[in-house]
């Protein structure tokens, strides 16, 4: 059974809020009230003076995080080792699994320049944390490595994670590929250095034309740079405009990549 015992009402409303989100009974006492028999774990305000019997476990609650207070409270009525695993399905926006234990506690699917911060309150006082990130999408793979800073990084062989998805599941396979990433042991890492392939380059290309305002493409220096994480998209082709537009009032050539094609007698 779980109980909350506070005086804090930020914590008692937040708490007790997310406890009927999830579905998850419990009950509430007045601090110094009579525990009810069978409690199982205690909820208190963080910095608390509160008696506990013992054998209950107890979890101390901040007003502003209550969801994390829940999520420890299930990981340990659950008996779990309440370690904190972060799957992550790698892509343009990466499926983002957050697992207590067994128990997916959390999910998200954001663009990859946000995953960064969201690992990073995750992982703020959590239990032994580690990301485990899969070895698809190698480029935004790559970027999300080095933005994780401060907590182990395992790359997974991500073959087989996507399932199968029926009817009313559509739009779920990233998340759920997520979830099976962070249930994988994979290999410690601390950086990877990706050489973007012709068709990886392209495809940057492509996306960059799908954006351009003039349907134009970056060139392949500026899609280099995308690759690597250096630019965005939309940084690239606000330089990419201004470098067209320094072309075009000094009489250069307008092909974007003409900077990369010179020919044998070294003119541009």
């Amino acid at each position: 059974m779980i109980v909350v015992a506070t005086e804090d009402f930020e914590v008692y409303h937040g708490v007790v809020n997310e406890l009927r989100d999830r579905g998850v009974a419990f009950t509430t006492i007045e601090p110094g009230d009579e525990w009810p028999d069978g409690t199982d774990v205690a909820v208190i305000a963080a910095g608390e003076s509160v008696e506990i019997p013992d054998g209950v476990d107890v979890v101390q609650a901040d007003p502003d995080a209550p969801r994390r207070a829940v999520e420890a409270v299930i990981s340990a009525l659950r008996g779990g080792d309440g370690r904190t695993v972060i799957g992550i399905d790698p892509g343009e926006r990466p499926g983002v699994a957050i697992l207590h234990g067994d128990m997916v506690v959390a999910a998200f699917q954001v663009p990859a320049a946000e995953v960064g911060e969201i690992v990073r309150e995750e992982v703020e006082d959590a239990v032994d944390p580690v990301v485990r990130i899969g070895d698809g999408a190698r480029l935004v793979g790559a970027r999300l490595i080095d933005d994780i800073q401060s907590v182990p990084v395992e790359l997974v062989d991500e073959t087989g994670t996507t399932p199968y998805l029926g009817s009313g599941a559509r739009g779920m396979g990233d998340v759920l590929a997520a979830v099976n990433i962070a249930r994988l042991d994979g290999e410690e890492i601390e950086s990877r250095t990706i050489e973007p392939t012709a068709g990886e380059l392209q495809k940057i290309k492509d996306r960059s034309r799908e954006e351009s305002d003039t349907n134009r493409a970056i060139s392949e220096r500026l899609a280099r740079q995308v690759a690597t994480g250096a630019l965005t998209v939309e940084e690239a082709l606000a330089e990419h405009d201004s470098d067209t537009a320094t072309d075009e009032s000094t009489g250069d050539v307008d092909d974007p990549d003409h900077e990369e094609h010179e020919t044998a007698d070294g003119s541009g």
